[in-house]
Formats: structure tokens, sequence, C-alpha cells
């Protein structure tokens, strides 16, 4: 008998399944960022939780330290956000990617992250989900943030600088 936790996963994957379904073959090699439909937007994201991570900014020399440091909401167990939908109302400081935000917020995304990389004319790390075809390719090759964070809740504003990213992570 199926538990309601396999019932839930079974939704998520046909719910995935079906978004795939509305994906252009290879849309992230001929469609513009801008043109991209919400369902290949959202594709782009490897799942690596980077974006989720605060970040300080030098205000003389711009100079950016990333940290293990990440928002309230991020899950360190799935790499993502916990309420991606309301991410914006709950925690107002969060910015939110679009192609019209890219220009202006590429620089602190993580050098992997499909969105910089694109935006950059640049390819698809091989390890990417959309190229392996795996969901869990991000993890299997090292690069997410899965069981490496210590939530911000947990420490105040001045301890952010005591928790680096190390540079294989940035990476």
């Amino acid at each position: 008998m199926a538990s309601d936790t396999d019932f839930t996963l079974s939704l998520r994957r046909l719910a995935a399944y079906l978004a795939c379904m509305t994906l252009r073959a290879k849309f992230w090699e001929t469609v513009p960022l801008g043109q991209m439909t919400e369902a290949e937007w959202e594709a782009l994201c490897d799942g690596c939780g980077k974006c989720c991570l605060n970040k300080l900014e030098d205000i003389d020399t711009g100079e950016l330290l990333f940290t293990r440091v990440a928002c309230r909401l991020f899950d360190d167990a799935t790499c993502r956000c916990s309420n991606y939908a309301e991410r914006k109302t709950l925690v107002p400081e969060c910015v939110v990617l679009t192609p019209e935000t890219l220009d202006e917020i590429a620089y602190w995304m993580p050098e992997t992250c499909a969105y910089r990389r694109l935006h950059e004319g640049r390819a698809l790390p091989r390890w990417h989900p959309l190229i392996t075809g795996d969901c869990h390719s991000t993890h299997r090759a090292g690069i997410s943030m899965l069981g490496k964070t210590v939530s911000e809740q947990s420490l105040d504003v001045e301890a952010w600088e005591d928790y680096p990213l190390e540079e294989h992570d940035q990476s």
C-alpha cells in the first residue's frame, strides 16, 4: 500500500514530467533568455542552491565574499526554497531573477549558474540536469550546497564572514 509520502512524490514527478513536455528541444542553445517560456526559464535552474546564499560586498572595493550562510527559507536537505511561490513576500530582500534583472545582478550569481553562463554567452556545464537528463546530477557532481550551509537564523550578521564559501564550492 502506498503511503502519503509516496503519493506526494509521485505527483511531484508527474508535475515535473508534464512541465518537461512543454520544453523545446535544447531550448537553451537557441532561445534567447528573454524569449523563454516560464517552464523553460525555471528549467535552467540546476538546483545548486548557491543563489540562496548570503553574499557580503565590500563597499570600497566591490569585492564579493560568498558565504555558506543560507537564506532562512533555504532547505539544506533539498537545495530548494521551502516556499518558492511566496519567497519575495516572506523575504523582501530576496532578489527575483528575471531576464530583465540579469544585467544588474549576474555578477553575484555563481560562475556555474546557468542563467549567468547563458547571459555571458557560455554553454551549460556538462553536469547540468538539462544536459544529463538527471535531476540529481548537480549534487552528484559536487556542485550543490546540499548539506553544506548554515541558516542565517542561527547567526548574527556580523558572524557571516566567518562562514566563507570554500573555493571548490564556488566553481
